[in-house]
């Protein structure tokens, strides 16, 4: 008789996956971002000022302040475009912001200068994060590595002076020093941060084994085979920094008009000015309409088109727990085609529990006595499969014994001696000799055909008990897969450095056929790859440092924010911040109505400068109500944009799936 639990374990057992130090670049260490903020200081200073009625010269100097500290740079950046023969909307805005200020506008420039700064800002720190994370996932790899010499003598060096062929040890709890062969010993290496297994892996002699990696117990004798500039760990930096370069710019859909607008709105400026002036129009009048043209043309309005809907969009997700980095990121995630999720930390909780407990034929003891025995003997040990039986145990108030005489061998389990008893917990392999009943061994093989880690229990020898482990499923994990598959038209791709039978279990329950297994990083990099040159814009779901480099490659990335290495935080577009899985189609179908609400007001505000410009053109518009125009087109696109902001925005594909 077998007992299935379903109960999750006490939050604190779960045992931190290893993440990455941070090194992060102090925001205000950036000029951007302090050029921003004292812009907005100024203007959040001069606006009540000019509002109220004060003094001119007290907002006035304010708001020129205003000018100079946010619009210098990107008008520098501009001028430097312009030399290279190509014009910016930066330098556009700057020149619009001065326009609006020479004819009393000021307050409207002014207003543009620090919408531009403020934009310029957060892409500033987006790079800068993304810098410091690569920077940062050079601290896996450890700085020095106990190098054996010839004569047997220990002597210590610095990582990265190690040559393949030498040989060096690996003490328990020590990270590995290099890529390498396990030449003696044994050890249960936790390599998640490569692989993304979710247990520790037995290693013994002639096992590979990473750089990074952290040895649990057992002292290991490695000899390196790969040079420290080209690890797995160096070769997931380049991937990153290299992916990161070669991703197609990512632009607003504005942007991709920005040239042509820009250059034509430069030379309709000058006609207007020009032509009546030729015609024997006075200079001030010529300059006026100039001015009056340039302020209804200006993309004011096409900018808010565009970005209070993401915004408010960005807004409305942060509320329910997901992370959108910018602007340009919640409009791509509305344009992806196809999925490819990570299975541990992803589709899976990333902790082992106990699943089974199958009392042995021949067995007197019942479930709870043979989960009691094995955790009583597990308990001393700091294992992750221990740390699950010992939750178990705990979470039906079971009594444990004390141990004693405790010993762990790695890759086969722990002896100890319990009420007078030599227990013994560990891999049926190592346990179970081929003379052992044909009972015991299958109930041994039907818990691993089913994706379980066994742990068979004996008492003085006596097989006792076999104890099924498994990683969690996430309980909306099949209903984000269905909903998924909905939004794109095709189901989602595991990819994962699991093992084929887990991998194959675990997406039959979710609905998933396409299983890629046993990948390494620079593999998933290559998968994805191979859908974008087939057309399609990829989204890659992922929590770990094995997952950054697909994330940087990918159309689009999500990383899993509660376990989640640094670099996947801080290479993905956005982070799941509460692990809620279901809210993954959410964000994507709140994206695509962003980008509807984009278009809409791009019409709007198309609308409104044809007509305005018309009439500056065929008649005389009237400078305040030109104005009056071009901010009322302003305030509709904004307002029809924070419409995201609204609760009922937010919608539950997953839910309205299950």
């Amino acid at each position: 008789m077998s007992s299935v639990l379903d109960r999750r374990p006490a939050p604190a057992a779960a045992g931190p996956r290893p993440a990455l130090p941070r090194r992060r670049t102090r925001v205000l260490a950036l000029p951007e971002a302090r050029w921003a903020l004292a812009a907005l200081v100024l203007f959040l200073l001069a606006l009540p000022l000019y509002l109220l009625g004060a003094p001119a010269w007290l907002w006035g100097t304010l708001f020129a302040a205003t000018y100079v500290t946010g619009g210098w740079e990107p008008g520098w950046e501009g001028l430097k475009a312009l030399k290279d023969k190509t014009l910016d909307v930066d330098l556009l805005m700057v020149v619009a912001a001065l326009g609006a200020a020479s004819i009393g506008q000021i307050l409207d420039g002014a207003l543009l200068i620090v919408i531009f700064a403020t934009s310029g800002a957060l892409e500033a720190v987006a790079t800068a994060r993304t810098a410091d994370s690569v920077r940062g996932l050079l601290d896996l790899a450890p700085s020095t590595a106990t190098r054996l010499l010839p004569d047997g003598t220990e002597e210590s060096v610095d990582a990265a002076q190690l040559k393949v062929g030498d040989t060096i040890l690996v003490r328990p709890g020590e990270r590995v020093g290099g890529d390498g062969q396990v030449l003696d010993g044994a050890g249960d290496v936790d390599q998640a941060t490569i692989t993304g297994e979710p247990l520790p892996v037995a290693k013994q002699a002639g096992d590979e084994v990473f750089a990074g990696t952290v040895n649990g117990t057992g002292a290991l004798r490695v000899r390196v085979e790969r040079d420290p500039a080209d690890s797995v760990i160096a070769r997931i930096v380049k991937m990153v920094e290299e992916a990161s370069e070669t991703k197609a710019p990512t632009q607003l859909f504005i942007e991709k008009i920005e040239q042509r607008y820009s250059i034509g709105m430069v030379i309709a400026t000058l006609a207007v000015f020009a032509v009546p002036l030729a015609l024997g129009d006075e200079v001030q009048s010529a300059l006026l309409r100039a001015m009056t043209f340039m302020i209804v043309a200006s993309p004011c309005a096409v900018v808010l088109s565009t970005m209070p809907p993401l915004l408010s969009a960005i807004a409305n997700a942060g509320r329910h727990g997901v992370l959108v980095k910018s602007a340009v990121v919640m409009e791509r995630l509305g344009q992806i085609d196809a999925v490819a999720l990570d299975k541990t930390g992803t589709l899976t909780e990333g902790t082992p529990y106990v699943t089974d407990i199958r009392p042995l034929s021949g067995s007197t003891l019942t479930e709870d006595e043979v989960l009691a025995l094995a955790a009583s003997a597990e308990h001393p040990s700091e294992h992750p499969l221990a740390r699950a039986v010992v939750d178990a145990a705990r979470e039906r108030g079971l009594p444990l014994a004390d141990a004693e005489d405790f010993t762990s061998t790695p890759g086969q389990g722990v002896t100890a001696t319990v009420a007078g008893r030599t227990v013994q917990v560990g891999v049926p392999a190592r346990m179970l000799d081929g003379a052992s009943a044909p009972a015991h061994q299958k109930a041994v093989r039907e818990l691993e055909d089913a994706g379980r880690t066994a742990v068979v229990v004996l008492r003085d020898g006596t097989p006792e008990g076999v104890l099924g482990i498994a990683d969690r499923l996430r309980p909306d994990a099949a209903a984000t897969v269905a909903a998924l598959t909905r939004l794109t038209g095709r189901a989602p791709v595991l990819l994962t450095g699991d093992n084929e039978r887990a991998a194959r279990r675990l997406a039959a329950e979710v609905g998933i056929t396409d299983v890629r297994a046993g990948l390494l990083p620079q593999d998933k990099v290559a998968a994805v790859r191979e859908w974008q040159e087939q057309g399609r814009r990829v989204l890659v779901v992922g929590d770990g440092v094995n997952d950054a480099p697909a994330l940087a490659a990918a159309h689009s990335g999500i990383a899993m924010g509660k376990a989640g290495s640094d670099l996947a935080l801080e290479t993905a577009d956005a982070v799941v911040v509460r692990d809620e899985l279901a809210t993954i189609p959410s964000i994507v179908q709140l994206s695509r109505t962003a980008r509807r609400l984009v278009i809409q007001n791009l019409a709007i505000a198309g609308v409104f400068i044809t007509a305005l410009v018309a009439w500056d053109l065929i008649g005389t518009l009237p400078l305040p109500l030109g104005v009056a125009g071009h901010e009322g087109s302003t305030v509709i696109v904004g307002l029809n944009g924070l419409r995201l902001l609204r609760e009922a925005a937010w919608t539950s594909p997953a839910k309205d799936t299950a």
